[in-house]
């Protein structure tokens, strides 16, 4: 009877077990990052007498809690999210360039400057046209100045995400390396070491989202990530490397590492990490490029102004200055000093704009400042639908390793039914165990 005793006992702490596993991923169904959890039951075989006679087992135990994971599946998960994050993060520095060189219609401008010279060259000694030429120089200008502008602060912004992600990245690091030093001291096939596990392969993925990671675990499943296949250490044991932004003198933006085995660059191929530095490079050629037709622009006009005579019969003055598109200014504030006439040609005379129509033609302003826009959008759509592949294949590895650490709810209610049945039974065997002595107790 003590043998019924001790295996009822047995088989109630098991399924008591078994019901919290089971009630504890009912309950954590829709918590992202959970694995569902199993507890493992084996028999408690009785020891041999050296007899050929058969005892009984002694019951049922939990050899330990197990996760429904699959590192596999993880590192797959944290490939496509890596990649995903990287063209996502590039889509949004191709947006904030194609706001910036669209947002302030600087080719609408640019057109109609040329344009008002046109007009002008119909009556060149007209007060009317010359004003207007000049409002859509002082238009122009300002369109140069605003788009300039929009682009540093596009990188301004750039930047300040770029440290943010170094922040992030090194919270993330400095967690992990937590975990892993409570991986360390915790018992094997527990739920708490179940829950450390969930908890490292969160911070592994969202490490992942930040710049491409290598993993590899240990036997108390302790990470060690490098940055890439074969880059820096980010962790290792309870040691975290900390991560830093910076922008270099010529403008050149990077990433670095510095702590556990010296200081490294950071050259991230995935994630948003990834994405800000190709952004940065986008930026920087596109301020370069809208610099150089600002700049031309403005030497060519003050060229043909130089050239030519005002309405008064003096040497034309400068109508623009600019460095760049940011000082992009017009230095002309009178209309009558537009040089449209050619030296000695008298107010009637408009021999000078023709070069400005040659300058037009021959510096491709318009062209280029098309082409700059086109090149960005084309840039911008090729990411888009690069994100959305990669999307895909991201949402379809997250399916492929949430059909395996997922918690399914029918099929976990099912298992409830099965081990409160088998909780119940046990209790009944210690039951009619107790019944039993007690009949035999009372024997007389």
């Amino acid at each position: 009877m003590t043998d019924m005793l001790s295996i009822g006992a047995s088989g109630v702490r098991t399924y008591q077990t078994a019901l919290t596993t089971t009630s504890e991923n009912i309950a954590n169904a829709g918590t992202a990052g959970y694995s569902r959890r199993v507890a493992v039951t084996r028999e408690v075989a009785a020891p041999s007498d050296g007899s050929n006679r058969v005892l009984n087992g002694l019951g049922v135990t939990v050899s330990g809690i197990t996760r429904a994971a699959s590192d596999t599946r993880n590192a797959e998960v944290r490939a496509a999210g890596s990649d995903l994050a990287r063209s996502e993060a590039s889509a949004v520095w191709l947006d904030r360039i194609e706001g910036a060189l669209t947002g302030n219609k600087l080719d609408e401008r640019l057109t109609a400057f040329f344009n008002a010279a046109t007009a002008l060259a119909a009556d060149p000694s007209a007060s009317a046209p010359r004003a207007t030429m000049l409002q859509a120089a002082a238009g122009l200008a300002s369109a140069f100045a605003q788009t300039g502008a929009a682009l540093d602060g596009a990188l301004a912004d750039l930047d300040q995400s770029a440290d943010a992600m170094a922040g992030q990245l090194n919270t993330l690091t400095a967690s992990l390396a937590k975990v892993n030093s409570a991986l360390g001291r915790v018992a094997q096939g527990t739920s708490s070491q179940a829950a450390l596990l969930d908890e490292r392969d969160r911070l592994l993925e969202s490490m992942s989202a930040l710049t491409d990671i290598g993993v590899s675990f240990d036997a108390a499943g302790r990470a060690t990530v490098k940055a890439g296949s074969g880059g820096p250490l980010l962790v290792q044991g309870d040691q975290a490397a900390v991560a830093a932004y910076a922008r270099g003198p010529d403008g050149a933006v990077s990433f670095a590492v510095y702590g556990i085995d010296g200081s490294h660059a950071l050259s991230p191929g995935g994630g948003a990490m990834a994405g800000v530095i190709e952004g940065a490079a986008r930026i920087a050629d596109a301020r370069d490029a809208l610099d150089r037709i600002a700049v031309d622009l403005a030497e060519g006009v003050n060229a043909v102004q130089a050239g030519g005579a005002d309405l008064d019969g003096n040497a034309g003055a400068a109508m623009f200055s600019a460095t760049g598109a940011s000082d992009f200014t017009l230095v002309l504030d009178d209309p009558r000093g537009i040089a449209a006439a050619a030296p000695g040609g008298g107010e009637r005379s408009n021999a000078n704009l023709a070069n400005l129509a040659a300058l037009r033609s021959d510096g491709k302003f318009e062209a280029g400042l098309t082409k700059l826009t086109t090149d960005n959008a084309s840039a911008l759509a090729g990411r888009r639908s690069i994100a959305e592949v990669q999307s895909t294949i991201r949402s379809n590895a997250a399916a492929a390793r949430d059909s395996l650490a997922g918690v399914n709810v029918d099929e976990e209610a099912v298992d409830l039914i099965r081990f409160q049945q088998a909780y119940q039974a046990s209790s009944r065997v210690i039951q009619v165990a107790r019944e039993t002595l007690d009949t035999l107790f009372n024997i007389r």
